[in-house]
């Protein structure tokens, strides 16, 4: 995917050639809070995968969905939210099951269709119609 991978992550000029953005545009999303790459003790930016899944997603947003970055950080906002109740529902059902028992736990789980955000099809591109 990108060449230059460095042990902390992806440098700034990798990242901008692999999505083909401009690098100010990176520290535009950064400034703006939507990505938070790490620092080296140099100060160099550093993107993980993390950093890399999230970035696509803003693209998704922006290029193919057309939200401005108000929008764009509205919508990560509500999904991170989403995230933390979907892993506090988690460790719910786990004391449930050692608490309870795995049925009830798992009519918990049926009742309330528990899906990982990572696997909610929210922004999947839908193939295109006929």
């Amino acid at each position: 995917m990108v060449s230059q991978k460095k042990e902390k992550g992806y440098t700034i000029s990798a990242v901008s050639e692999t999505f083909g953005l401009h690098p100010q545009t990176l520290r535009l999303y950064e400034r703006q809070g939507l990505i938070r790459p790490g620092r080296s003790k140099g100060n160099t930016r550093y993107y993980s995968e993390r950093d890399m899944k999230r970035l696509e997603l803003i693209l998704t947003l922006t290029r193919d969905l057309g939200v401005n970055l108000a929008g764009v950080e509205v919508i990560l906002n509500m999904r991170d939210k989403m995230d933390a109740m979907q892993r506090e529902m988690q460790r719910f059902l786990e004391h449930l099951r050692t608490e309870v028992g795995e049925r009830m736990a798992n009519r918990v789980s049926e009742r309330f269709a528990l899906v990982p955000m990572s696997q909610a099809s929210l922004f999947r591109k839908s193939p295109p119609r006929g």
